[in-house]
């Protein structure tokens, strides 16, 4: 396992890693991995020197295979990473030194959360870390400012604040942070508007008129433009009315009414 790790190590620290061989080494690691992670869930009292360089390095593995997850875009990696590496940051820390790492790849996690709209999950992860990490880690703290942002509404501070994230590895679940205030942001424009001009539109999601990205948005949405070029929302605004079935409602209130004489 040594020379796999310290291989993986030296190719992930270059500009530009071959991700192919980080995949094929981290696929090699992975059962390692866990029979490390086991090995210390069975254990009672202290461990001995090796079992904890050990877990040092499997923690550090951990860390390298969320951040090649990320790079490759692959979310359901780093779910499942990042599940086994928050049993080393909480449930071993009794046996390992904190992680220099930790507070990023925790923001990174909230980010995920809050940007895939985990609502509940976003809360729980914030109540297992202490309240001054949140208000003043670098990695931390610009996470929960998005996510006052989105409970107000304000989406268009969450535009803005890709530029200001603490490292590049944010920019992946920044997109998708941007992708679901935009959602957010046409849908309230359907139930405000009956119309709006392309330009207006672009303007409030922050995308430039005729571009790609709005263009495959309106398409989503079905937006329809009309003769006049402007977006027009009257057809989603409109909604079936559900006939009531009146006759069968009144027939088993006079039911049940007949059956509570006969009760009492």
């Amino acid at each position: 396992m040594l020379n796999f790790y310290k291989e993986l190590k030296s190719e992930w620290a270059k500009t530009t890693p071959n991700l192919s061989r980080c995949a094929q080494l981290l696929d090699t690691l992975k059962l390692e991995m866990v029979r490390i992670g086991l090995g210390a869930v069975n254990s009672q009292g202290s461990l001995p020197t090796t079992q904890t360089q050990d877990l040092s390095m499997s923690r550090e593995l951990l860390e390298i295979a969320i951040e090649y997850s990320i790079k490759v875009k692959d979310n359901a990696a780093f779910e499942r990473y990042m599940t086994q590496l928050k049993m080393y940051y909480y449930d071993y820390d009794k046996y390992l030194k904190s992680s220099p790492q930790m507070h990023k790849f925790m923001g990174l996690h909230l980010l995920y959360l809050l940007a895939t709209n985990r609502i509940a999950d976003f809360h729980i992860e914030l109540e297992r870390l202490p309240s001054a990490l949140l208000l003043q880690n670098a990695f931390i703290s610009p996470v929960l400012a998005l996510e006052n942002y989105f409970m107000e509404g304000r989406y268009n501070k969450i535009l803005q604040a890709k530029k200001s994230m603490p490292t590049e590895l944010y920019s992946n679940f920044m997109d998708l942070m941007v992708t679901t205030a935009r959602e957010e942001i046409a849908s309230c424009m359907e139930k405000s508007y009956d119309k709006i001009s392309q330009k207006q539109a672009a303007l409030r999601l922050g995308l430039k008129v005729g571009g790609p990205e709005l263009n495959s948005l309106a398409a989503r949405r079905k937006w329809i433009l009309d003769a006049d070029g402007n977006y027009n929302y009257a057809g989603l605004n409109t909604t079936q009315r559900e006939r009531v079935p009146a006759n069968d409602i009144a027939v088993h209130t006079l039911t049940y009414a007949h059956e509570l004489e006969k009760i009492v």
